[in-house]
């Protein structure tokens, strides 16, 4: 994997082997990026990673200027990897072990951003579980938008707060905001 854009553009990360994910491609992950870039000012951006894993996504957030970088994952080892690679690059990504559901349960955090890229094999209500308590917990701010990555067999546009999707190969990036 590499970092796109920012400070660290063109750097490469080798994640270990033997880590349980599905790294988010730089095809789709050049393309998420783009539309961002129009949105956001990302020296200004609050972030939540969820379903973490190699840290991937947070390492681009962290590359391009965001101050704060919260990354969820239930893998210690994802976990241990994001926080070194974060130490490393000097980078302002806070990596912590948790179930997600249980982290959005409990949390108070608010932010702008939220990505999560849960496993692509979720049935469809876990992902709406995602958006329930991301929007009912009001975890995001009002301009804010939640980003969920699915596999394109997965279709979430009936979910409350759908805004729209974008397809990048077998990706999808469903976008979630805040209704007024």
């Amino acid at each position: 994997m590499r970092i796109i854009s920012g400070k660290h553009k063109g750097r490469r990360i080798t994640a270990p082997k033997k880590l349980p994910v599905r790294p988010t491609t730089d095809m789709a992950k050049e393309a998420l990026f783009n539309i961002l870039n129009n949105q956001f000012y990302f020296d200004e951006l609050r972030v939540l990673d969820l379903f973490a894993g190699t840290g991937n996504i947070s390492y681009e957030f962290a590359s391009r200027g965001a101050t704060s970088i919260m990354a969820v994952d239930g893998n210690a080892g994802c976990v241990r990897f994001i926080n070194h690679t974060a130490n490393q690059l000097e980078l302002p990504i806070n990596a912590i072990k948790s179930d997600v559901f249980k982290y959005l349960e409990k949390t108070h955090i608010q932010v702008d951003l939220i990505f999560a890229d849960p496993p692509y094999a979720f049935d469809k209500s876990e992902f709406e579980r995602i958006s329930k308590l991301v929007l009912d917990r009001h975890l995001i701010t009002s301009e804010g938008w939640l980003i969920i990555e699915h596999s394109d067999k997965t279709d979430l546009c009936n979910l409350p707060n759908f805004n729209n999707s974008r397809k990048y190969g077998g990706s999808v990036f469903s976008f979630f905001t805040v209704e007024d």
